[in-house]
């Protein structure tokens, strides 16, 4: 071969890596559809998501197979629902040896990163650089994982968290490449705690309540009433609600006599800060000395002023990175994804978390911006999962999706293009049980015509939704006669799912990673850096 035609391979190939799209993959932890302004909330405070929307497309059915935290981000990295992949529940240990989109995109010649909120125990593989909170982490003062060992930084967790990413994006990337930065916030994560500059941002305001806030639980399977996740018996006023306890009352175990760790971890200057805008609030709370539904009510509005204020947090920082985007015009070739591990109740059902297959936690947010590909202000109502984002992304990057991932690309969506055969059913299953917050274990199916059939695998009880007539998920009709024929075609598709998935025993205990297996550096005591000490319950 002439020194001419190596030359023009290699101008080809130079030219062909400069085109690829970098991706930028914005994950936040517990964010509800009802908590972004873009969704149709007449109440959450979200510019620059809203942005992302305008300039990209916004899906309404971004589905998790696993509805909590650990298991869902091994869902996105492996693009392999949790029986597979290894992670069933947030005491499994993730194998990091195993095969995930960073590690193909890292081989196919993309810089890697992973910033934030991690939650999976054992180290990141597949990046060129990473530093991540330890277990839950914590949103003053947080520490980091990171390759040469712990590092503690002074600040709030998700400005701290920006900080780190946008350093690697400035000034630590190899830029002759593209990048895929994992900019992995970990608000508004359960205790909600707002930055200093977010305190008292929803104070003079009134969060409308769902209609279901004092939901009773008849009309269903025996697990939605012997939940532990309830505002009014589970939330509680030290850690949930920043009360500091008075003689006499009880909190959650390790929660502390007056303040939780957050606030030991607080300096001086922040804890003021928190006390000019708490101690108010507390006194008034203690003062009015409320019971039953009024209780309820403002528990459930200071939850959410407290839940709200952090995802304000989450999207001022959002607004940071997309303004260097645009400084740099980086933004004309980056693909920007905003998405969360799964959604979150905010008073539906008098819940707050996750885990059920109930929409509020089965769905997820999803918005796409990538300039020349996808339409500005576009929406999409197909059946779409974080079991696809492996493929998708591995697709838009040109390189080859291993045929045993799980999932399926949606590039042709994000290109206006929907195949023919795109799903019309998604499967989900839940195992963690019974603690934190007791709910039952569970698989179903849920399909793009608005029907839900759930199994409640352990006590062998069942429920069938019809979201068309009932979008609150208030009364089975698994019972209704009405109902047969569509009970019968939802238990075949939910049947041909578990034998496409491979999940043909979904009554038995999944299979788990040990920790020496997650982590073979560590040895069975599990010594790694990435070990996870302090994972938070939920």
């Amino acid at each position: 071969m002439t020194r001419l035609a190596l030359l023009l391979i290699a101008i080809v190939s130079f030219a062909s890596a400069a085109d690829r799209p970098n991706i930028l993959f914005i994950f936040s932890d517990d964010h509800a559809l009802k908590g972004i302004g873009a969704y149709g909330s007449s109440f959450a405070k979200t510019p620059n998501l809203d942005r992302i929307a305008r300039e990209g497309m916004l899906f309404r059915h971004c589905m998790v197979t696993n509805s909590i935290c650990g298991p869902s981000r091994a869902t996105v990295l492996t693009g392999k629902y949790n029986h597979v992949n290894g992670f069933p529940d947030n005491s499994s240990f993730f194998d990091n040896t195993q095969q995930t989109y960073p590690k193909l995109l890292q081989k196919a010649g993309y810089q890697t990163c992973v910033i934030g909120k991690w939650h999976l125990e054992s180290d990141p593989t597949g990046f060129d650089q990473w530093a991540v909170l330890p277990g839950q982490g914590s949103y003053y003062n947080p520490d980091f994982i990171t390759k040469n060992g712990k590092e503690h930084i002074e600040g709030y967790v998700s400005d701290v968290i920006t900080d780190k990413a946008m350093k690697w994006l400035k000034e630590e990337r190899d830029q002759s490449k593209p990048f895929m930065l994992c900019y992995w916030q970990k608000a508004p994560h359960r205790e909600w705690s707002p930055g200093p500059q977010e305190l008292g941002l929803y104070d003079n305001e009134t969060i409308p309540e769902p209609p279901n806030l004092f939901d009773d639980y008849e009309g269903r399977a025996s697990p939605a009433r012997n939940h532990e996740m309830g505002i009014n018996q589970h939330m509680t006023l030290n850690s949930d609600l920043k009360m500091p306890l008075q003689p006499g009352e009880a909190d959650e175990p390790g929660s502390g006599a007056k303040r939780g760790g957050w606030y030991a971890r607080m300096t001086d200057a922040q804890r003021a800060l928190w006390d000019a805008h708490y101690n108010p609030i507390d006194a008034a709370f203690r003062k009015a000395n409320l019971q039953g539904k009024d209780l309820v009510r403002w528990k459930y509005q200071r939850y959410m002023k407290d839940y709200l204020s952090t995802v304000a947090g989450v999207d001022r920082n959002v607004g940071r990175v997309l303004a260097w985007l645009d400084e740099t015009g980086l933004a004309k070739n980056t693909i920007v994804v905003y998405s969360s591990d799964q959604g979150f109740y905010l008073g539906e059902h008098g819940w707050f978390d996750k885990r059920w297959m109930y929409e509020e936690s089965l769905h997820t947010p999803l918005l796409v911006r990538w300039p020349g590909v996808v339409k500005a202000g576009s929406e999409n109502k197909d059946l779409v999962s974080t079991l696809d984002f492996a493929e998708t992304f591995l697709d838009a990057a040109g390189v080859a999706i291993p045929e045993d991932m799980q999932g399926r690309s949606f590039l042709p969506i994000l290109k206006g293009e929907k195949p023919k055969d795109w799903r019309t059913a998604h499967y989900y299953h839940y195992y963690e049980y019974p603690q934190p917050h007791h709910v039952a274990p569970h698989y179903g199916v849920r399909t793009e015509t608005g029907y839900k059939l759930i199994h409640y695998y352990q006590s062998d009880e069942w429920e069938l939704f019809d979201l068309n007539k009932d979008p609150n998920e208030m009364k089975s009709v698994i019972a209704d006669a009405d109902y047969a024929s569509i009970k019968e075609s939802l238990l075949a598709q939910m049947k041909d799912l578990q034998v496409k998935f491979k999940d043909t025993n979904p009554t038995a205990p999944p299979p788990k990673v040990s920790r020496k297996q997650a982590n073979p550096a560590a040895g069975a005591k599990g010594k790694g850096k990435g070990k996870g000490k302090g994972k938070s319950k939920d």
